[in-house]
């Protein structure tokens, strides 16, 4: 079970079976899927069921997807997790988040969350994103959140429609974090 987190604007919570008609209405959007790397939903049966497979996820591992939700409305308008754990080391961050919240500053409000649960409660030593590199917005996110940019992997994913793409890594190790993020409070 996923600590609740609150932020100014938010609540991250678990992701549960009744935020599907919310997520669907995002996920079957071209949009979204595709620069993350999965296929748009093609029902609310199946994001209902992508949804019991990050409920298992969670129950199996302890980690899982957090719901984004919006204080003001309720509604919950996104998803962001950290996977691909290695307990005490390290851990990738992924998210989406309905189109119609874009450019309100919503991922690098969750991912600030994120960070200071992975790093001050999980005590990793590295979180990552991997993103494609046209995903421009993405990167902004990685930049907003000061991580530092690795490299290009050069056809490093494979998508579910067969075609690959080349990945830029940005990652945050804790020295930094604890180094950006403390000079924030302290100024």
């Amino acid at each position: 079970m996923l600590p609740t987190i609150e932020t100014e604007r938010l609540i991250l919570r678990n992701i549960q079976k009744e935020d599907a008609f919310d997520m669907y209405e995002y996920a079957r959007t071209t949009l979204v899927g595709p620069k993350a790397g999965w296929a748009p939903h093609n029902s609310v049966y199946e994001t209902t069921a992508v949804i019991s497979l990050f409920i298992q996820q969670a129950q199996r591992t302890g980690l899982g997807v957090y719901a984004i939700i919006l204080k003001e409305t309720n509604k919950m308008i996104g998803t962001i997790e950290l996977f691909n754990l290695y307990a005490n080391f390290k851990a990738e961050m992924g998210y989406a988040l309905n189109p119609k919240y874009w450019g309100l500053g919503i991922i690098p409000e969750a991912g600030r969350a994120i960070l200071k649960w992975g790093f001050e409660e999980l005590n990793l030593k590295r979180i990552e994103i991997n993103l494609f590199v046209d995903n421009i917005q993405s990167e902004r996110v990685c930049q907003k959140l000061g991580l530092s940019f690795e490299g290009i992997i050069r056809n490093g994913y494979m998508r579910y429609d067969g075609l690959i793409f080349d990945e830029k890594k940005y990652s945050i190790t804790d020295l930094d974090y604890h180094r950006l993020y403390k000079e924030r409070i302290s100024a």
